[in-house]
Protein backbone atom coordinates (compact mmCIF):
# COMPACT_ATOMS: atom_id res chain seq x y z
CA UNK A 1 0.00 0.00 0.00
CA UNK A 2 1.30 3.46 -0.92
CA UNK A 3 2.05 6.16 1.65
CA UNK A 4 0.89 9.49 0.20
CA UNK A 5 -2.67 9.97 -1.11
CA UNK A 6 -4.61 12.90 -2.56
CA UNK A 7 -8.42 12.54 -2.80
CA UNK A 8 -10.36 14.64 -5.32
CA UNK A 9 -13.88 15.00 -3.89
CA UNK A 10 -12.75 13.95 -0.42
CA UNK A 11 -15.94 15.11 1.33
CA UNK A 12 -18.07 12.42 -0.34
CA UNK A 13 -19.22 9.67 2.02
CA UNK A 14 -17.29 6.90 0.29
CA UNK A 15 -14.18 9.00 -0.27
CA UNK A 16 -13.96 10.46 3.24
CA UNK A 17 -14.33 7.01 4.80
CA UNK A 18 -11.35 5.58 2.89
CA UNK A 19 -9.33 8.72 3.55
CA UNK A 20 -9.90 8.44 7.29
CA UNK A 21 -9.09 4.73 7.26
CA UNK A 22 -5.77 5.33 5.48
CA UNK A 23 -4.91 8.17 7.83
CA UNK A 24 -5.66 5.87 10.76
CA UNK A 25 -3.21 3.39 9.25
CA UNK A 26 -0.51 6.05 9.28
CA UNK A 27 -0.65 7.18 5.64
CA UNK A 28 -0.25 10.81 4.59
CA UNK A 29 -3.62 11.96 3.26
CA UNK A 30 -4.92 15.22 1.78
CA UNK A 31 -7.68 16.19 -0.60
CA UNK A 32 -9.98 18.76 -2.13
CA UNK A 33 -13.72 19.23 -2.53
CA UNK A 34 -15.95 21.90 -4.00
CA UNK A 35 -18.25 21.74 -0.97
CA UNK A 36 -15.51 23.20 1.24
CA UNK A 37 -16.22 26.57 -0.36
CA UNK A 38 -19.75 26.56 1.12
CA UNK A 39 -20.99 26.73 4.72
CA UNK A 40 -22.42 23.19 4.64
CA UNK A 41 -18.97 21.76 3.95
CA UNK A 42 -17.22 23.24 6.96
CA UNK A 43 -18.21 20.56 9.49
CA UNK A 44 -16.82 17.77 7.29
CA UNK A 45 -13.66 19.78 6.59
CA UNK A 46 -13.04 20.41 10.28
CA UNK A 47 -13.54 16.77 11.19
CA UNK A 48 -11.21 15.57 8.46
CA UNK A 49 -8.54 18.06 9.48
CA UNK A 50 -8.95 16.96 13.11
CA UNK A 51 -7.85 13.51 11.89
CA UNK A 52 -4.72 15.03 10.35
CA UNK A 53 -6.05 15.23 6.77
CA UNK A 54 -5.25 18.50 4.99
CA UNK A 55 -8.26 19.83 3.04
CA UNK A 56 -8.44 22.34 0.18
CA UNK A 57 -11.17 24.01 -1.82
CA UNK A 58 -11.45 22.34 -5.21
CA UNK A 59 -9.33 24.13 -7.79
CA UNK A 60 -7.17 25.91 -5.20
CA UNK A 61 -4.52 23.20 -4.81
CA UNK A 62 -3.09 20.30 -6.77
CA UNK A 63 -1.43 17.05 -5.65
CA UNK A 64 2.26 17.17 -4.81
CA UNK A 65 4.44 15.69 -7.52
CA UNK A 66 5.63 13.01 -5.08
CA UNK A 67 2.05 11.86 -4.39
CA UNK A 68 1.88 8.09 -4.65
CA UNK A 69 -1.80 7.91 -5.57
CA UNK A 70 -4.51 10.35 -6.67
CA UNK A 71 -7.94 8.97 -5.77
CA UNK A 72 -11.06 9.81 -7.77
CA UNK A 73 -14.68 8.65 -7.85
CA UNK A 74 -17.11 8.17 -10.72
CA UNK A 75 -18.51 11.66 -10.08
CA UNK A 76 -15.15 13.37 -10.73
CA UNK A 77 -14.59 14.53 -14.31
CA UNK A 78 -11.11 14.80 -15.81
CA UNK A 79 -11.67 18.52 -16.39
CA UNK A 80 -11.42 19.18 -12.63
CA UNK A 81 -8.10 21.05 -12.20
CA UNK A 82 -6.58 18.55 -9.77
CA UNK A 83 -7.51 15.65 -12.05
CA UNK A 84 -6.13 17.40 -15.13
CA UNK A 85 -2.91 18.13 -13.26
CA UNK A 86 -2.53 14.49 -12.24
CA UNK A 87 -3.01 13.35 -15.84
CA UNK A 88 -0.56 15.92 -17.22
CA UNK A 89 2.11 14.94 -14.70
CA UNK A 90 1.59 11.18 -15.06
CA UNK A 91 0.62 10.69 -11.42
CA UNK A 92 -0.93 7.36 -10.51
CA UNK A 93 -4.73 7.73 -10.56
CA UNK A 94 -6.93 5.15 -8.86
CA UNK A 95 -10.71 4.90 -8.65
CA UNK A 96 -12.12 4.87 -5.14
CA UNK A 97 -13.58 1.40 -5.57
CA UNK A 98 -10.29 -0.06 -6.82
CA UNK A 99 -8.47 1.35 -3.79
CA UNK A 100 -11.14 -0.05 -1.47
CA UNK A 101 -10.94 -3.40 -3.25
CA UNK A 102 -7.16 -3.45 -2.70
CA UNK A 103 -7.65 -2.65 0.98
CA UNK A 104 -10.36 -5.29 1.32
CA UNK A 105 -8.25 -8.00 -0.30
CA UNK A 106 -5.61 -7.54 2.38
CA UNK A 107 -8.15 -7.93 5.21
CA UNK A 108 -10.70 -10.38 6.57
CA UNK A 109 -13.39 -8.40 4.85
CA UNK A 110 -17.14 -8.56 5.38
CA UNK A 111 -18.77 -6.76 2.44
CA UNK A 112 -22.43 -5.76 2.62
CA UNK A 113 -24.32 -5.30 -0.65
CA UNK A 114 -27.90 -4.63 -1.69
CA UNK A 115 -29.97 -1.79 -3.06
CA UNK A 116 -31.41 -1.02 0.39
CA UNK A 117 -30.13 -1.35 3.94
CA UNK A 118 -26.37 -1.49 3.32
CA UNK A 119 -25.37 1.24 5.74
CA UNK A 120 -27.59 0.01 8.58
CA UNK A 121 -26.47 -3.61 8.21
CA UNK A 122 -22.81 -2.58 7.98
CA UNK A 123 -23.23 -0.59 11.19
CA UNK A 124 -24.98 -3.47 12.97
CA UNK A 125 -22.22 -5.92 11.99
CA UNK A 126 -19.58 -3.47 13.17
CA UNK A 127 -21.46 -3.01 16.45
CA UNK A 128 -21.63 -6.75 17.11
CA UNK A 129 -17.97 -7.34 16.27
CA UNK A 130 -16.78 -4.31 18.23
CA UNK A 131 -18.81 -5.19 21.35
CA UNK A 132 -17.72 -8.85 21.12
CA UNK A 133 -14.01 -8.03 21.18
CA UNK A 134 -13.12 -8.47 17.50
CA UNK A 135 -11.72 -4.90 17.21
CA UNK A 136 -12.85 -4.49 13.57
CA UNK A 137 -12.20 -1.64 11.17
CA UNK A 138 -15.03 0.08 9.29
CA UNK A 139 -15.46 1.81 5.93
CA UNK A 140 -19.09 2.82 5.50
CA UNK A 141 -21.33 5.12 3.51
CA UNK A 142 -23.05 6.68 6.52
CA UNK A 143 -22.02 7.96 9.92
CA UNK A 144 -22.60 5.76 12.97
CA UNK A 145 -24.12 7.77 15.81
CA UNK A 146 -21.80 6.04 18.29
CA UNK A 147 -18.77 7.35 16.38
CA UNK A 148 -20.30 10.77 15.74
CA UNK A 149 -20.64 11.22 19.49
CA UNK A 150 -16.84 11.03 19.56
CA UNK A 151 -16.66 14.08 17.27
CA UNK A 152 -16.01 12.08 14.10
CA UNK A 153 -17.76 11.94 10.74
CA UNK A 154 -18.63 8.42 11.83
CA UNK A 155 -18.23 6.49 8.58
CA UNK A 156 -14.79 5.00 9.32
CA UNK A 157 -12.90 3.38 12.18
CA UNK A 158 -9.57 1.62 12.51
CA UNK A 159 -9.42 -1.42 14.78
CA UNK A 160 -6.56 -3.63 15.93
CA UNK A 161 -7.53 -6.78 14.02
CA UNK A 162 -7.63 -7.83 10.37
CA UNK A 163 -11.43 -7.71 10.32
CA UNK A 164 -12.90 -5.01 8.09
CA UNK A 165 -16.59 -4.25 7.48
CA UNK A 166 -17.41 -2.36 4.27
CA UNK A 167 -20.29 -1.40 2.00
CA UNK A 168 -20.25 -2.62 -1.60
CA UNK A 169 -21.88 -0.06 -3.88
CA UNK A 170 -23.79 -1.16 -6.95
CA UNK A 171 -24.86 2.33 -8.05
CA UNK A 172 -21.73 2.94 -10.13
CA UNK A 173 -21.07 -0.71 -10.94
CA UNK A 174 -18.03 -0.95 -8.68
CA UNK A 175 -19.49 -3.82 -6.64
CA UNK A 176 -17.87 -6.24 -9.10
CA UNK A 177 -14.40 -5.17 -7.90
CA UNK A 178 -14.67 -6.66 -4.41
CA UNK A 179 -13.49 -10.12 -3.33
CA UNK A 180 -14.62 -10.32 0.32
CA UNK A 181 -14.14 -13.16 2.75
CA UNK A 182 -17.83 -12.88 3.71
CA UNK A 183 -20.33 -11.35 1.30
CA UNK A 184 -23.88 -10.27 2.14
CA UNK A 185 -26.66 -9.59 -0.37
CA UNK A 186 -29.62 -7.91 1.29
CA UNK A 187 -31.92 -7.32 -1.69
CA UNK A 188 -31.92 -6.43 -5.38
CA UNK A 189 -34.49 -3.82 -6.42
CA UNK A 190 -34.56 -1.13 -9.09
CA UNK A 191 -32.29 1.75 -8.03
CA UNK A 192 -29.88 3.66 -10.30
CA UNK A 193 -29.87 0.73 -12.76
CA UNK A 194 -32.42 -1.59 -14.34
CA UNK A 195 -32.84 -5.13 -13.00
CA UNK A 196 -30.92 -7.06 -15.72
CA UNK A 197 -27.80 -4.96 -15.20
CA UNK A 198 -28.14 -5.19 -11.42
CA UNK A 199 -28.40 -8.96 -11.59
CA UNK A 200 -25.17 -9.13 -13.57
CA UNK A 201 -23.39 -6.99 -10.97
CA UNK A 202 -24.67 -8.93 -7.97
CA UNK A 203 -23.91 -12.24 -9.67
CA UNK A 204 -20.29 -11.11 -10.05
CA UNK A 205 -20.23 -10.14 -6.37
CA UNK A 206 -21.60 -13.55 -5.37
CA UNK A 207 -19.00 -15.37 -7.47
CA UNK A 208 -16.19 -13.18 -6.12
CA UNK A 209 -17.03 -13.86 -2.47
CA UNK A 210 -14.19 -16.07 -1.29
CA UNK A 211 -15.61 -17.99 1.67
CA UNK A 212 -19.18 -17.41 2.88
CA UNK A 213 -22.03 -15.82 0.93
CA UNK A 214 -25.10 -14.80 2.95
CA UNK A 215 -28.27 -13.77 1.11
CA UNK A 216 -31.78 -12.66 1.99
CA UNK A 217 -34.14 -15.49 1.06
CA UNK A 218 -37.13 -13.13 1.34
CA UNK A 219 -36.02 -11.27 -1.79
CA UNK A 220 -36.49 -13.46 -4.85
CA UNK A 221 -33.62 -11.91 -6.80
CA UNK A 222 -31.07 -12.19 -4.02
CA UNK A 223 -32.33 -15.69 -3.16
CA UNK A 224 -31.59 -16.81 -6.72
CA UNK A 225 -27.88 -16.22 -6.01
CA UNK A 226 -27.79 -18.36 -2.86
CA UNK A 227 -24.93 -20.83 -2.49
CA UNK A 228 -25.72 -22.34 0.93
CA UNK A 229 -29.17 -21.74 2.42
CA UNK A 230 -27.85 -22.65 5.89
CA UNK A 231 -25.93 -19.35 5.94
CA UNK A 232 -28.84 -17.33 4.53
CA UNK A 233 -31.42 -15.39 6.52
CA UNK A 234 -35.17 -14.91 6.36
CA UNK A 235 -38.11 -13.45 8.22
CA UNK A 236 -40.49 -16.01 6.64
CA UNK A 237 -38.94 -19.31 7.64
CA UNK A 238 -37.13 -19.77 4.34
CA UNK A 239 -33.52 -20.09 5.56
CA UNK A 240 -31.27 -21.45 8.27
CA UNK A 241 -31.27 -18.13 10.12
CA UNK A 242 -34.89 -17.16 10.65
CA UNK A 243 -36.66 -14.37 12.56
CA UNK A 244 -40.17 -14.60 13.94
CA UNK A 245 -42.56 -13.06 16.49
CA UNK A 246 -41.93 -9.48 15.35
CA UNK A 247 -43.15 -6.66 17.62
CA UNK A 248 -43.03 -2.95 16.75
CA UNK A 249 -42.74 -0.74 19.82
CA UNK A 250 -42.92 3.07 19.63
CA UNK A 251 -39.12 3.35 19.48
CA UNK A 252 -37.79 -0.19 19.12
CA UNK A 253 -38.37 -3.57 17.51
CA UNK A 254 -38.35 -7.05 19.02
CA UNK A 255 -38.12 -10.46 17.40
CA UNK A 256 -36.91 -13.98 18.12
CA UNK A 257 -34.11 -15.82 16.35
CA UNK A 258 -33.57 -19.40 17.50
CA UNK A 259 -33.88 -19.35 21.28
CA UNK A 260 -32.86 -15.70 21.64
CA UNK A 261 -35.07 -12.64 21.92
CA UNK A 262 -33.67 -9.50 20.30
CA UNK A 263 -34.60 -5.90 21.09
CA UNK A 264 -33.05 -3.08 19.04
CA UNK A 265 -33.66 0.66 19.26
CA UNK A 266 -34.82 1.14 15.65
CA UNK A 267 -38.23 0.96 13.97
CA UNK A 268 -39.56 -0.99 11.02
CA UNK A 269 -39.71 -4.60 9.82
CA UNK A 270 -36.99 -3.79 7.29
CA UNK A 271 -34.62 -3.31 10.20
CA UNK A 272 -35.41 -6.83 11.40
CA UNK A 273 -34.13 -8.02 8.02
CA UNK A 274 -31.01 -5.88 8.38
CA UNK A 275 -30.42 -7.24 11.87
CA UNK A 276 -30.86 -10.83 10.68
CA UNK A 277 -28.14 -10.26 8.09
CA UNK A 278 -25.83 -9.03 10.85
CA UNK A 279 -26.74 -11.94 13.11
CA UNK A 280 -26.05 -14.39 10.27
CA UNK A 281 -22.57 -12.91 9.79
CA UNK A 282 -21.97 -13.19 13.52
CA UNK A 283 -22.95 -16.87 13.48
CA UNK A 284 -20.45 -17.55 10.69
CA UNK A 285 -17.77 -15.95 12.88
CA UNK A 286 -18.73 -18.10 15.88
CA UNK A 287 -20.50 -15.36 17.83
CA UNK A 288 -23.47 -16.66 19.81
CA UNK A 289 -26.95 -15.21 19.38
CA UNK A 290 -26.90 -14.27 23.06
CA UNK A 291 -23.77 -12.15 22.54
CA UNK A 292 -25.19 -10.62 19.36
CA UNK A 293 -28.39 -9.71 21.18
CA UNK A 294 -26.45 -8.08 24.00
CA UNK A 295 -24.37 -6.11 21.51
CA UNK A 296 -27.37 -4.90 19.52
CA UNK A 297 -29.03 -3.48 22.63
CA UNK A 298 -26.20 -0.92 22.43
CA UNK A 299 -26.71 -0.14 18.75
CA UNK A 300 -27.29 3.63 18.42
CA UNK A 301 -28.23 3.88 14.76
CA UNK A 302 -26.76 5.77 11.84
CA UNK A 303 -27.06 9.28 10.52
CA UNK A 304 -30.32 10.16 8.73
CA UNK A 305 -32.01 6.77 9.05
CA UNK A 306 -35.42 7.25 10.73
CA UNK A 307 -33.68 9.82 12.92
CA UNK A 308 -36.06 11.60 15.29
CA UNK A 309 -35.37 15.33 15.01
CA UNK A 310 -38.17 16.47 17.30
CA UNK A 311 -40.94 15.06 19.43
CA UNK A 312 -42.93 18.02 20.66
CA UNK A 313 -46.58 18.95 21.12
CA UNK A 314 -47.55 15.43 20.12
CA UNK A 315 -45.85 15.68 16.71
CA UNK A 316 -42.81 13.63 15.75
CA UNK A 317 -40.46 14.82 13.00
CA UNK A 318 -38.15 12.25 11.40
CA UNK A 319 -35.32 12.65 8.91
CA UNK A 320 -34.50 9.73 6.60
CA UNK A 321 -32.14 8.90 3.71
CA UNK A 322 -34.86 7.00 1.79
CA UNK A 323 -34.65 7.74 -1.94
CA UNK A 324 -35.77 4.71 -3.96
CA UNK A 325 -39.18 2.95 -4.05
CA UNK A 326 -38.16 0.14 -1.67
CA UNK A 327 -36.58 2.46 0.89
CA UNK A 328 -39.37 5.04 0.74
CA UNK A 329 -42.00 2.31 1.21
CA UNK A 330 -40.10 0.76 4.12
CA UNK A 331 -39.64 4.10 5.86
CA UNK A 332 -43.29 5.14 5.51
CA UNK A 333 -44.46 1.67 6.59
CA UNK A 334 -42.30 1.83 9.71
CA UNK A 335 -43.89 5.16 10.65
CA UNK A 336 -47.41 3.89 9.89
CA UNK A 337 -46.92 1.16 12.50
CA UNK A 338 -46.62 3.78 15.25
CA UNK A 339 -48.80 6.64 13.99
CA UNK A 340 -52.36 7.00 12.70
CA UNK A 341 -51.24 9.58 10.13
CA UNK A 342 -47.94 10.01 8.34
CA UNK A 343 -47.19 13.22 6.47
CA UNK A 344 -44.28 12.46 4.15
CA UNK A 345 -42.08 14.79 2.13
CA UNK A 346 -39.71 13.58 -0.55
CA UNK A 347 -37.05 15.45 -2.48
CA UNK A 348 -35.89 13.22 -5.35
CA UNK A 349 -32.30 13.46 -6.58
CA UNK A 350 -31.21 13.10 -10.18
CA UNK A 351 -33.47 13.45 -13.20
CA UNK A 352 -32.61 10.07 -14.74
CA UNK A 353 -33.13 8.09 -11.49
CA UNK A 354 -36.42 9.90 -10.87
CA UNK A 355 -37.67 9.12 -14.35
CA UNK A 356 -36.59 5.48 -14.02
CA UNK A 357 -38.36 4.86 -10.72
CA UNK A 358 -41.57 6.73 -11.62
CA UNK A 359 -43.89 3.79 -12.26
CA UNK A 360 -42.65 1.64 -9.37
CA UNK A 361 -42.76 4.48 -6.85
CA UNK A 362 -46.28 5.48 -7.85
CA UNK A 363 -47.44 1.85 -7.68
CA UNK A 364 -45.91 1.27 -4.25
CA UNK A 365 -47.20 4.51 -2.76
CA UNK A 366 -50.69 3.98 -4.18
CA UNK A 367 -50.85 0.63 -2.39
CA UNK A 368 -49.25 1.87 0.83
CA UNK A 369 -50.75 5.27 1.64
CA UNK A 370 -53.77 5.18 3.94
CA UNK A 371 -56.73 7.55 3.50
CA UNK A 372 -55.40 10.00 6.12
CA UNK A 373 -51.74 9.85 5.03
CA UNK A 374 -50.31 12.67 2.92
CA UNK A 375 -47.20 12.99 0.77
CA UNK A 376 -45.55 16.13 -0.58
CA UNK A 377 -42.95 16.25 -3.38
CA UNK A 378 -40.53 19.08 -4.12
CA UNK A 379 -38.33 19.78 -7.11
CA UNK A 380 -35.58 17.33 -7.99
CA UNK A 381 -32.20 18.02 -6.44
CA UNK A 382 -29.69 18.77 -9.18
CA UNK A 383 -26.02 18.28 -8.30
CA UNK A 384 -24.66 19.51 -11.64
CA UNK A 385 -23.37 17.85 -14.78
CA UNK A 386 -25.10 16.99 -18.03
CA UNK A 387 -28.70 15.81 -17.61
CA UNK A 388 -32.04 15.84 -19.37
CA UNK A 389 -34.04 18.04 -17.00
CA UNK A 390 -37.42 17.61 -18.67
CA UNK A 391 -38.79 15.33 -15.92
CA UNK A 392 -40.53 16.93 -12.92
CA UNK A 393 -41.36 15.56 -9.47
CA UNK A 394 -44.84 17.00 -10.03
CA UNK A 395 -45.43 13.84 -12.08
CA UNK A 396 -45.47 11.76 -8.87
CA UNK A 397 -48.02 14.00 -7.16
CA UNK A 398 -50.28 14.24 -10.21
CA UNK A 399 -50.38 10.47 -10.68
CA UNK A 400 -51.12 9.75 -7.02
CA UNK A 401 -53.80 12.44 -6.88
CA UNK A 402 -55.46 10.84 -9.89
CA UNK A 403 -55.49 7.57 -7.94
CA UNK A 404 -57.30 9.21 -5.02
CA UNK A 405 -54.30 9.71 -2.74
CA UNK A 406 -53.48 12.86 -0.78
CA UNK A 407 -50.46 14.03 -2.76
CA UNK A 408 -49.14 17.52 -3.38
CA UNK A 409 -46.29 19.13 -5.32
CA UNK A 410 -44.66 22.15 -3.69
CA UNK A 411 -41.72 23.11 -5.88
CA UNK A 412 -39.68 25.11 -3.37
CA UNK A 413 -39.08 23.06 -0.26
CA UNK A 414 -39.07 26.16 1.94
CA UNK A 415 -42.78 26.51 1.14
CA UNK A 416 -43.65 23.17 2.76
CA UNK A 417 -42.99 24.70 6.18
CA UNK A 418 -46.13 26.90 6.35
CA UNK A 419 -48.13 24.03 4.87
CA UNK A 420 -46.94 21.66 7.60
CA UNK A 421 -47.45 24.27 10.29
CA UNK A 422 -51.15 24.58 9.43
CA UNK A 423 -51.90 20.90 8.76
CA UNK A 424 -49.86 18.91 11.30
CA UNK A 425 -51.80 17.65 14.32
CA UNK A 426 -50.90 15.87 17.58
CA UNK A 427 -50.28 12.20 16.83
CA UNK A 428 -48.78 12.85 13.38
CA UNK A 429 -45.36 11.80 12.18
CA UNK A 430 -43.75 14.16 9.68
CA UNK A 431 -41.28 12.09 7.66
CA UNK A 432 -38.70 14.01 5.61
CA UNK A 433 -36.90 11.93 2.94
CA UNK A 434 -34.13 12.46 0.42
CA UNK A 435 -30.49 11.76 -0.38
CA UNK A 436 -27.31 13.25 -1.88
CA UNK A 437 -28.19 16.83 -0.97
CA UNK A 438 -25.82 17.76 1.91
CA UNK A 439 -28.23 20.40 3.21
CA UNK A 440 -31.06 17.95 3.98
CA UNK A 441 -30.09 17.39 7.62
CA UNK A 442 -30.03 21.14 8.28
CA UNK A 443 -33.36 21.51 6.48
CA UNK A 444 -34.89 18.87 8.75
CA UNK A 445 -33.69 20.82 11.78
CA UNK A 446 -35.27 23.97 10.34
CA UNK A 447 -38.58 22.20 9.79
CA UNK A 448 -38.54 20.98 13.38
CA UNK A 449 -37.78 24.46 14.68
CA UNK A 450 -40.51 26.19 12.69
CA UNK A 451 -43.30 23.59 12.66
CA UNK A 452 -43.44 22.30 16.22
Amino acid sequence: MKNKYFFIGIAGCGMSAIAQFLRGKGREVSGSDRIFASPEGQDTKQKLEAEGIKCYNQGESVPDLDTDCVVVSTAIEDTVPEYAFAIKNNLRILHRSKLLADIALKSKTIAVSGTSGKSTTTAMIYCILEKCGFSPSLISGAGLVSLQKQGKIGNAAVGNSDYLVIESDESDGTIKNYRPSIGVILNIDRDHKEIPELMQLFTSFAHNTRNNLIVNQDNDRSASLSIDIVNDFSCRGLAGNNAEDFVQNPDSIEFTCGDTRFKINVIGRHNMENAMAAISVARVLGISDKDSAAALTQYQGIYRRNRVIANKNGIVIMDDFAHNPAKISASISACQAISKRVISWFQPHGFAPSRMMKDELIERLAALLRPDDRIIFSKIYYAGGTADQSFSAATFADALTALGKNALYIENRQDIIPNLRTTAQPGDIILLMGARDPSLADFAEKVAEMVV
